[in-house]
């Protein structure tokens, strides 16, 4: 784990007239933590900061999704660089994998800890500064922060919850800011006791969170948690716990009993007329999170989602990824008609396919996707269709509000499916179609407990599988003899 020591980094520069010593100047961009509650502009800086971390293109920028995708089956790895994750692709990363394991794992703990630290410097001096109500907002941005990368950490370093309920071990959980360097032994928790205090920073977050940034303000609705967000988050959340019934409480706050699907409070999430317009358009009100991006401000070189899955010929990407032959756009279900194939562009004499829903050019500053009510939508319909086990009319409906947008020449209906399994396959298949590219796919089958596809000359790796999950970042073994691997 990296050491987070006496300083608490900022968005902004605000040391203006601080007195300090000339011969130990701190960065421009850095505030002695011994000040840095002191005043509201420095307070709301370190919460810029939190959602800057996290969207350092290591963790939600852009590689956490791109890992997720390519441990799916739909993507084939053409330039076999462990630098941009071939060996996530063929299920064979290590401990000291540095680009994925390693990465990730430390990105994620380092934005744990800032949001740790935050939290306790707002109970030491920073509510007194922003009185509680705004503190209380800022406290659930934290958690909120804090929430989403133990479940990224959970994703992939720890066994699905549905393998002994929880009872196998997760990760470590650090809930104290960690400001000096010291003793970093800490057990891994078990799944469920991570999973419990994720859903606790969720709650109090859907609690204390604003209801909107104003009905202009897309761009911070759309790249700052609000209570929307974080129940949206807590769906995903509870989906992977597979805990059914309480996907259908947490999504029925944000989608109504029957169409059209619009969020009824706050943020009034919808779906898109045109689905090409959320990779141009970043901001709709379909877009519940994403990871900004601008010129100058983009993702590190080779990190970016444009250079992984575009070509040279499309966007000046690297072609790190194309489509697999045998994966989902194999699939007949999914017709020529449907504008998502639209979002495929054939390069070259073997006309080789390509995602092209980041299309933007180098510097490649497309934002990139973490949540959008699609999911929601069809969380909602699979939780439906498990908890009840039962071809069940509202959640056709769901299922069909998403394949509708893209081609309104399908329409599913009840004959379709022979029972409940055939329709929950069919949500999965539209989800494997709707969020090609967006950082689902791992998630999806290994919550499921199905097998990691086989590709190519890769073979399948079955739930038992050590493989399954990856392996503990050698630097944490290192520092934490308390640390077991995988």
């Amino acid at each position: 784990m990296k050491k987070q020591i006496l300083y608490t980094t900022l968005a902004i520069s605000v040391l203006t007239a601080c007195k300090k010593e000339d011969l130990e100047p701190l960065p421009s961009n850095q505030v002695e933590y011994s000040v840095a509650f002191d005043n509201p502009v420095r307070i709301l800086g370190q919460i810029n900061g939190l959602y800057a971390t996290i969207k350092n293109a290591g963790l939600y920028g852009g590689r956490y999704q791109i890992f997720n995708d390519i441990r799916g089956g739909d993507f084939r790895n053409d330039r076999t660089n462990v630098v941009t994750g071939f060996d996530v692709w063929n299920y064979t990363p290590g401990n000291s994998s540095s680009n994925s394991v390693q990465a990730v794992w430390s990105r994620a703990y380092f934005a744990i800890n800032l949001a740790n630290v935050f939290l306790a410097g707002m109970d030491t001096k920073g509510t007194s500064v922003v009185g509680e109500a705004l503190a209380n907002n800022y406290k659930a941005e934290a958690r909120f922060v804090r929430a989403i990368c133990y479940h990224a950490l959970l994703t992939l370093y720890a066994r699905p919850y549905w393998d002994g309920n929880g009872a196998k071990p997760g990760v470590p959980l650090r809930l104290t800011a960690n400001t000096i360097g010291g003793n970093y032994d800490l057990a891994r928790s078990s799944v469920a006791e991570v999973y419990n205090q994720i859903l606790d920073d969720l709650n109090f977050a859907e609690q204390n969170l604003p209801a909107t940034y104003g009905a202009a303000a897309n761009t911070l609705n759309t790249t700052r948690a609000h209570k929307n967000t974080a129940i949206a988050f807590k769906v995903r959340v509870l989906l992977g716990m597979q805990r059914y019934g309480d996907v259908i409480t947490e999504a029925n706050k944000l989608v109504p009993e029957t169409a059209p699907f619009v969020a009824a409070s706050g943020v009034p999430h919808a779906l898109q007329p045109q689905v090409a317009t959320l990779y141009t358009n970043y901001t709709t009100t379909e877009s519940i999170l994403s990871m900004p991006f601008a010129d100058n401000e983009a993702p590190g070189t080779q990190n970016q989602l444009g250079y992984y899955y575009g070509a040279s010929a499309m966007n000046g990407g690297n072609g790190e990824y194309s489509l697999l032959s045998t994966g989902i756009i194999s699939n007949t279900g999914w017709l020529e008609t449907d504008a998502r194939r639209g979002l495929i562009v054939r390069v070259g004499n073997n006309n080789t396919p390509y995602l092209n829903k980041y299309p933007k050019r180098s510097p490649f500053t497309d934002f990139a996707p973490v949540l959008r009510y699609a999911e929601v939508l069809l969380s909602l319909a699979e939780a439906i269709t498990r908890s009840e086990n039962a071809v069940d009319e509202r959640a056709i409906a769901l299922l069909n509000a998403v394949r509708h947008r893209s081609d309104p020449n399908v329409t599913f209906e009840a004959a379709d499916f022979e029972d409940a399994t055939a329709l929950a396959n069919a949500i999965f298949t539209e989800r494997r179609i709707e969020f090609l590219g967006e950082g689902l796919a791992g998630f999806d089958y290994t919550r499921l407990g199905l097998p990691l596809p086989a590709k190519g000359n890769v073979s399948a790796v079955q739930p038992s599988q050590q493989e399954y999950i990856w392996p503990i970042s050698s630097t944490e073994l290192l520092l934490n003899t308390l640390c077991e691997d995988n």
